[in-house]
């Protein structure tokens, strides 16, 4: 395959992705600038590295963590990595990268033989591309750089509903284009990233701010994205089920996901942040009602509360599907509402006229 020169650079964090905060993101930036004397932030359930990508963009020292290797790597790329270091590099090895013919391995066999996430060609350019990352032993943030790309390149060409639960019966139309490498959209700057369990984070990691996103029903973001863990670990492993899933899927659960567990862990992580402020995103889908939030940021200092109704995630308008793809639900309530709460004591709620 010849070189296509330069790849284009891309926006941020755009692959599909439940409990986005893609639509909300202007006004949990706007929150965060009202802030008196922010100068770092802590996002411990960074996910697609989007709330620290913009916090970063103005001039924010932000720290991304998350518990899971893909979105460990989103935050690396859009986080920690500097553009001015990065950015020649990483155009450099997604070039050659993107010249690279398909040659089909374990992702093609598993995601798209075996299951149809991505048609049997894409997926042998994605075993081919993943493999020479592999063998190139890459400076950490060039890594990223590559898997993320990798990672956004597959998730415009696949064929689910947006989630790893299940693969649509018949080939979406976005599945035939070819698998094409972009440059993720650096910024300069410091920042960092790490891969560590929530409440082993907030006990390292210290912050003007900690922002919360955790995840809040049965919905597993592993389970979810259990691909694009599969890609960026690579290696390997047992699948079981008709979607494929890793079989750590059934190991790594997160007390966020139980209902029975979700207060307590919430609860002790807001007891362990080190903060001045505390922001934390909830939604009114969640195992925990907003007044039981609430009540227990309460406990830490005073709050104030923002409601914002927004546009359900497009699975929910689609419908419910089984793990072969055919359709078994109907699509539910089109609208949910998301909760913001701005958590500190009140000596700095006066300070910053709140």
């Amino acid at each position: 395959m010849a070189n296509r020169g330069d790849p284009p650079i891309d926006s941020p964090a755009v692959i599909k992705y439940l409990g986005s905060k893609r639509v909300l993101l202007p006004t949990i930036v706007e929150h965060v600038t009202r802030l008196e004397g922010v100068r770092t932030v802590l996002d411990l359930f960074s996910g697609t590295a989007r709330v620290g990508h913009a916090l970063k963009a103005r001039g924010y020292r932000v720290h991304a963590n998350d518990h899971n290797a893909y979105a460990a790597a989103l935050g690396t790329a859009y986080v920690q990595a500097d553009r001015r270091r990065w950015l020649e590099p990483a155009r450099k090895l997604i070039s050659e990268l993107e010249a690279l013919p398909g040659r089909a391995g374990w992702f093609t066999e598993t995601f798209c033989e075996r299951a149809r996430y991505l048609q049997p060609a894409n997926g042998a350019r994605v075993d081919a591309i993943r493999e020479r990352i592999a063998v190139l032993a890459l400076p950490a943030d060039l890594e990223a750089l590559a898997l993320v790309s990798l990672m956004e390149a597959a998730d415009r060409v696949d064929s689910t509903v947006g989630v790893q639960m299940a693969y649509l019966k018949r080939w979406a139309p976005r599945s035939y284009q070819p698998l094409r490498l972009r440059v993720p959209a650096l910024l300069d700057g410091a920042g960092s990233a790490s891969c560590l369990e929530a409440q082993e984070a907030a006990g390292r990691f210290q912050a003007d701010l900690v922002y919360l996103d955790p995840p809040y029903n049965q919905h597993s973001y592993l389970g979810n994205y259990h691909v694009w863990e599969s890609l960026v670990r690579w290696d390997k492993p047992a699948v079981y089920g008709v979607a494929m899933k890793r079989t750590d899927v059934r190991e790594r659960s997160s007390p966020f996901n139980r209902r029975r567990t979700i207060e307590p862990a919430f609860r002790a992580l807001i007891e362990s942040v080190r903060a001045r402020w505390l922001l934390v995103s909830f939604s009114d889908e969640g195992y925990l009602s907003p007044s039981a939030v609430h009540a227990i940021l309460s406990e830490r200092g005073a709050v104030q509360r923002f409601e914002i109704p927004h546009r359900r995630y497009v699975g929910s308008q689609i419908g419910i599907y089984n793990p072969a793809g055919k359709r078994v639900g109907t699509p539910g309530r089109r609208t949910n509402h998301e909760f913001l709460f701005v958590v500190a004591g009140t000596a700095a709620l006066h300070a910053a006229g709140r």
